[in-house]
């Protein structure tokens, strides 16, 4: 039984599935929006609206907040610099005065080849 314990699975082991988060969260930032599995969407959403609160949160801090709060996303990331960046300077000051709720799921139906339910993650426009 699985009483109380978060997270999905995915079917992937704790290795592919760090990297598969990280991939899809930096597709996301990088290009607004993913065509993903429903169970994949709903794995990254919480974790992607989270560190955009970081982001947008640390423009109030000072300069050793910002510096850490871009080193905790670039840690939980991984990769190269240039999501970072966009996390912090494109995508945080369009949310600065919302208080949640950054991202949406759309239902596209399911895939032809083997009827998995897709949605379209995306950044909400104000």
């Amino acid at each position: 039984m699985r009483h109380q314990v978060a997270g999905y699975k995915l079917g992937r082991t704790k290795d592919q599935r760090r990297a598969l988060r990280r991939t899809l969260i930096r597709q996301f930032f990088t290009y607004g929006r993913i065509k993903t599995t429903r169970a994949k969407a709903l794995a990254i959403r919480g974790e992607a609206e989270k560190l955009i609160t970081v982001a947008r949160n640390s423009a109030k801090g000072t300069d050793i907040d910002k510096v850490n709060a871009r080193r905790l996303v670039a840690a939980r990331l991984g990769g190269g610099p240039e999501v970072v960046k966009k996390l912090f300077d494109d995508i945080a000051p369009r949310f600065a005065n919302r208080p949640g709720g950054y991202t949406r799921m759309l239902k596209l139906g399911p895939r032809l080849g083997d009827a998995a339910e897709m949605v379209l993650l995306e950044l909400v426009e104000e």
